[in-house]
């Protein structure tokens, strides 16, 4: 499970540190892809493959669902540490993001997310979790 905010920059070359504690949990190789909300996502080859499997199964019949699978599946990209424990970001996928110096990687579960910090400090305001915790009540939380 990832867990934990750290603040990183980009360089000019689009490389980002991946935090440590988080390259111990992703393996060799992982994907990102454009998140929901506005970020990026990362998912280690396991996680990855549960939701390719979940994708893979959805009805292609349904608009909604052939676009979600693009949305996920196209701008995907495996990605590997260097030496200096950084990866690549693809420019379709910082552009996509928003993503151009200074970011914060989120560990949210299965997977990790990479946001710009200021989108990150505008979506993400914690006034109203008395509201969410109540309305997600039924769940089990």
């Amino acid at each position: 499970m990832y867990i934990g905010e750290y603040n990183h920059t980009i360089d000019a070359k689009g490389r980002l540190i991946v935090p440590a504690k988080f390259r111990e949990q992703l393996g060799d190789k992982f994907v990102v892809t454009k998140g929901l909300d506005g970020c990026l996502s990362v998912y280690d080859m396991n996680a990855w493959n549960v939701l390719e499997e979940k994708l893979s199964s959805l009805p292609m019949t349904n608009p909604s669902a052939r676009k979600l699978s693009r949305f996920m599946l196209a701008g995907a990209s495996e990605c590997e540490l260097d030496k200096m424990g950084r990866i690549l970001i693809p420019q379709v996928l910082r552009s996509a993001a928003d993503l151009e110096k200074d970011v914060v990687l989120v560990g949210v579960g299965t997977k990790i997310e990479i946001w710009d910090k200021n989108k990150w400090t505008e979506a993400n305001s914690y006034d109203d979790m008395s509201e969410i915790a109540e309305s997600l009540e039924g769940f089990g939380i």
